[in-house]
């Protein structure tokens, strides 16, 4: 048995004993048990303002490897105390980094991918009845420093520690109970959807459902883990994320659910002439492990080439400079749009339904919500929104979709 739990869940002393049962419970069923915690509550948030008042404003550009040894130390803490809380319930346990526990990093620092786990002392720990404890989020490069691996790490270790061991299937426990039809802080009207097929959970989880990373849901779907995301607050059934989705008829609808995401940016680059600076754009963009998502660009043809796509708003910071410096020899230039939020349709066939498109900017039109930026394909459509409109959008499609009533429409 592989499980994870979040920041939130470990966040205080109570729910640190509470996950430490949980785990107790399942050992003495006889599953050997190995955990995957992520940093206590908002410890990651706390070092990094620790960093921006040492080492000033730039300190993560500058010292890429000096943050990454910092922050992993949250990880480390979660580990060692859900350790000691074992231990005081009678459970052996042990404690492991990711570097002890195998794992071994390629890439940049705060971007790194897991390359490969050798599995060897946490199945010697697991033979000697031992819970491992294994803090998220970080592994190993071959210089050996420690890398970790961005947002949504602690998922991703999870998910590859299941595959790595062959378990079949990880719990993933957060502050929710499941997987919703749209953010249930958002819409109350959300449902749980007691199972979700792998394919719609990855593009969820890209466009802004928060419960699982895109990362960890792309590597359980193709590992074949089996995702069991329940609730570490509440005992009661979850969501398993897995396979496909077989009960689907021709005449249901094919929408799982609505996402929005504000950590998006919107950005447009523009240069005189024919000039096309599009492939040094996009291999800027893979160098900085920055995903580009509703790409769109002129014609060879036309007088000025423009180029238009998405980033992640946390990202532009990042990437802003270099486009700029990119763009300049071809007479360009750039402009960034923060105030911009993505409402997705998620589901299947979506293609194959070209009125849910229409159906989609109807509604949003008639309640005077601008759009912009439309993309499809089989499992997403995604338009642009105003950022300060994104839940009203999110709202009505929710409800134009049927998605919190019994039987779909």
């Amino acid at each position: 048995m592989v499980q994870k739990y979040g920041g939130s869940s470990l966040s205080q002393t109570e729910r640190l004993r509470r996950v430490s049962e949980r785990v107790a419970a399942t050992h003495r069923a006889g599953r050997r048990t190995v955990v995957v915690v992520s940093a206590r509550g908002d410890t990651t948030d706390e070092l990094l303002e620790l960093v921006e008042e040492v080492g000033g404003r730039h300190a993560a550009r500058r010292a890429p490897r000096e943050i990454d040894q910092l922050l992993a130390t949250g990880e480390y803490a979660s580990a060692a105390l859900l350790a000691l809380a074992l231990e005081r319930l009678g459970v052996p346990a042990v404690s492991l980094t990711g570097a002890q526990a195998g794992i071994r990093v390629v890439g940049r620092h705060g971007e790194g991918v897991i390359d490969s786990i050798d599995t060897g002392r946490v199945r010697r720990c697991l033979d000697e009845e031992l819970v491992v404890v294994v803090g998220g989020f970080q592994g190993l490069n071959d210089a050996g420093d420690v890398v970790t691996l961005g947002r949504g790490g602690s998922d991703t270790t999870a998910v590859a520690l299941a595959a790595a061991l062959d378990a079949g299937s990880c719990e993933i426990y957060t502050d929710v109970d499941g997987v919703y039809t749209a953010d249930p802080r958002l819409v109350e009207s959300a449902r749980k959807l007691p199972r979700v097929a792998a394919d719609v959970m990855v593009e969820m989880a890209f466009s802004g459902a928060k419960v699982l990373h895109s990362r960890s849901a792309e590597l359980a779907a193709a590992k074949g883990v089996e995702l069991h995301v329940r609730s570490s607050l509440v005992d009661r059934e979850g969501t398993v994320v897995s396979g496909g989705d077989t009960s689907l008829l021709e005449t249901g609808s094919a929408i799982t659910a609505i996402t929005s995401d504000t950590d998006v940016a919107r950005i447009l680059v523009h240069c005189k002439g024919r000039s096309d600076p599009a492939s040094e754009i996009l291999a800027l963009l893979a160098g900085n492990a920055v995903p580009a998502d509703l790409v769109a660009r002129s014609g060879l043809q036309e007088d000025e080439f423009r180029m238009g796509f998405t980033v992640r708003h946390s990202d532009v910071a990042r990437i802003e400079e270099p486009l700029e410096s990119a763009v300049a020899p071809f007479d360009g230039g750039i402009s960034v749009d923060t105030e911009v939020a993505k409402v997705s349709l998620i589901g299947m066939g979506l293609l194959n339904r070209p009125e849910y498109l229409a159906r989609l900017t109807t509604v949003l039109s008639g309640a005077g919500i601008g759009t912009s930026w439309i993309s499809s394909s089989q499992l997403r459509v995604s338009v642009i929104v105003p950022r300060h409109e994104h839940v009203r959008a999110l709202r009505l499609l929710h409800a134009e979709f049927g998605l919190g009533a019994d039987v779909l429409v």
